[in-house]
């Protein structure tokens, strides 16, 4: 097998390479032929040297420039997002990997399902923003593996299983890091805080989005498009110690749920080998002396899941004004210009100011996308004070 790995140099990105070298010790036939990442140019290139990579892809001209003085002349260093998509069409890779952060996940995405792919998908921002475009280029009921945990659990769970034996879709979700705090202790919160997540170890905007729920809100998004599956069929539930990653509640009573150490390792070797189970384990686990809880969401407790739900429901360009308003507004946070609870805030102000357009286009999506982050910026400016605007990351990985 012969894989392209997009954001290699973020969470996913870096443990999909650790779950690479365990399957080349084990005597798997696998080859990482491309990699891609944004601004972390050095640890691109000594992954880029180790795997013996025939393309690399970064940011701009500048990284690029920085990469062919680290790389011998042999590798084929691409920038930018044609670099992105050219990575993901590439003739011999037979695998994409997609762990960029960001909207410009779609693209890459779009050109491999194009090309023939099969895509590992981590990018969730695919099917967030452009969910109808992602499922309308999948060719075999294979070609598109999801990776994030909660929807590698479902996938696996619904195999085999018929669509009208499914009752429910069942996601869990841990809280997040103030799933025990009041609303006054949310107004004081700190970045580090919310950065420190209680079972998983994940990027900067993703810890923070399981903190408010907007996460979640994404995930049942994407379980709409994966499973085609009606929203009023998809539910959430609070699950503290995240073992249990998602349930399929059958119309007989029945339940099928998939349990494991919170490691995102498993899901991420498994969306590579699909259908297979390869070990070994990352780490030891039993059921033994565990206690699972679960508890439905409090109406009220978490606004931002509420509001992103509510814009998933509505379609249209409403999901892709959703994730760039939240992308902005959690940047602003982690750079301490923003309260914790102004996210929600933020998100409910633009999304009720935007109309979304119906099954929209690559573009429309763009000139959402681009509306919603000026406007989230607005907003700001205009609660908080003048906002210094950050740089946008033109291969979308969590580099920073």
């Amino acid at each position: 097998m012969r894989i392209a790995i997009l954001g290699a140099t973020g969470s996913i990105g870096t443990q999909a390479l650790e779950v690479v070298r365990e399957l080349r010790r084990r005597g798997e036939d696998i080859e990482v032929v491309a990699l891609a990442a944004g601004r972390r140019v050095e640890r691109l290139c000594r992954a880029a040297r180790e795997f013996g990579v025939r393309a690399v892809a970064v940011l701009g001209p500048e990284e690029a420039r920085e990469a062919r003085a680290l790389l011998p002349p042999s590798v084929e260093v691409l920038h930018g997002q044609a670099g992105l998509e050219e990575l993901a069409t590439r003739p011999g890779v037979e695998v994409v990997l997609n762990a960029v952060v960001g909207a410009a996940g779609l693209r890459a995405t779009l050109a491999a399902l194009s090309a023939g792919k099969r895509v590992a998908l981590a990018n969730k921002e695919s099917l967030v923003i452009g969910g109808h475009l992602v499922m309308e280029r999948v060719r075999s009921p294979d070609q598109l593996i999801p990776v994030d945990s909660e929807h590698s659990a479902l996938w696996q769970a619904l195999r085999g299983i018929p669509g009208d034996e499914v009752e429910r879709l069942w996601i869990t979700a841990s809280g997040g890091a103030f799933r025990d705090r009041s609303p006054e202790e949310l107004e004081r919160v700190t970045p580090a805080e919310a950065l420190a997540h209680p079972t998983w170890s994940m990027g900067p905007r993703i810890t923070v989005d399981s903190a408010t729920l907007v996460n979640k809100a994404f995930e049942v998004i994407e379980a709409h498009w994966l499973f085609s599956m009606p929203y009023g069929k998809i539910g959430v539930l609070l699950h503290p110690q995240s073992i249990v990653h998602g349930a399929v509640e059958l119309v007989d009573g029945n339940w099928i749920a998939v349990l494991s150490t919170p490691d995102m390792r498993i899901p991420i070797k498994y969306a590579l080998t699909c259908p297979r189970h390869l070990p070994p384990a990352p780490r030891a686990f039993s059921l033994v002396g565990k206690r699972l809880e679960f508890g439905e969401i409090p109406k009220g407790k978490y606004p931002a899941f509420e509001t992103v739900l509510e814009a998933g429901i509505a379609g249209g360009t409403a999901p892709a004004v959703a994730n760039a308003a939240d992308e902005e507004l959690v940047a602003a946070f982690l750079a301490g210009r923003i309260p914790f609870t102004a996210i929600a805030a933020g998100l409910s102000h633009v999304l009720s100011r935007h109309e979304p357009v119906p099954s929209p286009g690559l573009e429309e999506i763009r000139v959402a996308d681009a509306w919603a982050r000026a406007e989230a910026h607005r907003w700001m400016a205009q609660r908080f004070g003048p906002t210094i605007g950050r740089e946008r990351r033109a291969d979308g990985s969590d580099d920073g």
